[in-house]
């Protein structure tokens, strides 16, 4: 009796623990690249370039794309269904302003229900530009509790590092 007392309290202890965790997340990165705005914008305005820089792009060659909506830019409409590591899920270009801002509404489907902002800011700086991808939303309580397990700033913080990265490395070769 007093042991499963025990385990009942640490139990509760355990779930006040995880619900007392901050209620949303944001997971940024940045990078300078030696090229204007007006050279980098068009690879993340549009969904069609992105093939050629995103990481996710790679994860899975058979990959089923869909694009729906303007052709790029605000309204464009970028959906995927993958593999088990890329799973299924849709964005949205809810507003741009030319190269300066793009903010995306992200919607996860498979493997787990989320939904999501990303934003891309680009300044004008030095003679480059410094380039910002963000992901920020709530945490429900799943989130949360997977949080304890994965760490999210490493894990989609490394690929937008590697987006970067590789949207640089095609702006410099131009």
């Amino acid at each position: 009796m007093i042991l499963a007392a025990i385990v009942i309290l640490l139990l509760i202890a355990f779930v006040l623990f995880v619900a007392a965790r901050p209620d949303d997340f944001r997971v940024e990165r940045a990078l300078t690249m030696r090229a204007s705005p007006e050279q980098i914008f068009p690879l993340i305005n549009d969904f069609h370039e992105w093939e050629a820089w995103s990481p996710w792009e790679k994860a899975d060659p058979a990959v089923q794309r869909t694009y729906n909506g303007a052709e790029l830019g605000k309204g464009a409409v970028y959906g995927w269904k993958g593999n088990k590591e890329l799973g299924e899920g849709k964005m949205e270009i809810l507003d741009t302003q030319p190269f300066n801002y793009l903010r995306l509404q992200i919607n996860f489907y498979k493997p787990f229900a989320a939904q999501n902002t990303i934003e891309f800011r680009l300044e004008d700086k030095d003679g480059g530009t410094v380039v910002s991808h963000a992901m920020f939303g709530p945490s429900n309580f799943m989130s949360k509790l997977m949080g304890l397990f994965f760490n999210m700033d490493k894990m989609v913080g490394g690929k937008f590092d590697e987006g970067l990265l590789s949207i640089k490395n095609i702006v410099e070769k131009t």
